[in-house]
């Protein structure tokens, strides 16, 4: 189903947008000092025009203008922030989609191997989405298996797929939000719906990860033989 919209009250949000701000100031020096300079400059503005004698209207809307200033640095820069955070964690691009406004379905690490590659499904109305994370030599026949197990199901919605990464013909995670919010929406709501149903049953059963199994993991070797001892 679509995510349901949560109505957050006023101070809800303020304590949200503390928490945002208290982040930014520990992931990015450069956040205090251009948080001040938003409220520094429209206020010594202010003060200017007044001394002019320019009228008092100046006051609210200096008040207002350093306001505004302050939550585009926030904007700009907790979204910096949070990307140089992600940037190579794995499971960062479902937990990016997961949070992206709209109706995004995403089911994670569909597939994975036992180095830690994973790839992700994601459901929306441009179609189906795979989003691969790991190493791209790994990574590359968990693809084509999906693709071959999605094609069963999917019928004739478009099917994408994106390795994440920083490396060339990858897609960095920076720029994976706008990527998917550009591709056409073809798909409407009982699509999408139909689509959900369909590929949640075709994921019901687990796959085993692909690649050795850790020492800790493996099971006891059985002695030769297997015989009872006597």
């Amino acid at each position: 189903m679509a995510k349901a919209e949560e109505k957050v009250s006023f101070f809800q949000r303020l304590k949200q947008i503390g928490m945002v701000f208290k982040f930014t100031a520990k992931q990015d020096k450069w956040f205090t000092p251009l948080v001040a300079a938003a409220v520094v400059l429209p206020l010594a503005l202010t003060v200017v025009a007044v001394l002019l004698g320019w009228g008092w209207i100046w006051i609210p809307l200096g008040i207002l203008t350093a306001l505004l200033a302050v939550l585009i640095v926030l904007n700009l820069r907790s979204n910096t922030a949070m990307m140089n955070m992600m940037e190579g964690q794995p499971g960062a691009a479902g937990q990016l989609v997961e949070q992206m406004r709209g109706d995004w379905r995403v089911k994670q690490a569909v597939s994975a191997t036992t180095q830690f590659d994973v790839v992700h499904l994601v459901i929306g109305k441009p179609g189906v989405i795979l989003l691969a994370e790991g190493n791209p030599a790994r990574l590359k026949p968990l693809l084509g298996e999906q693709k071959r197990r999605l094609s069963k199901v999917i019928g004739d919605a478009p099917l994408y797929d994106y390795i994440i990464g920083t490396e060339e013909g990858q897609l960095s995670i920076r720029k994976l939000r706008m990527t998917l919010m550009r591709l056409p929406g073809v798909l409407k709501g009982k699509d999408v719906n139909a689509l959900d149903r369909a590929l949640t049953a075709l994921n019901a059963r687990p796959q085993m990860p692909r690649g050795q199994l850790p020492k800790e993991f493996r099971p006891p070797r059985m002695p030769r033989g297997g015989g009872r001892q006597r």
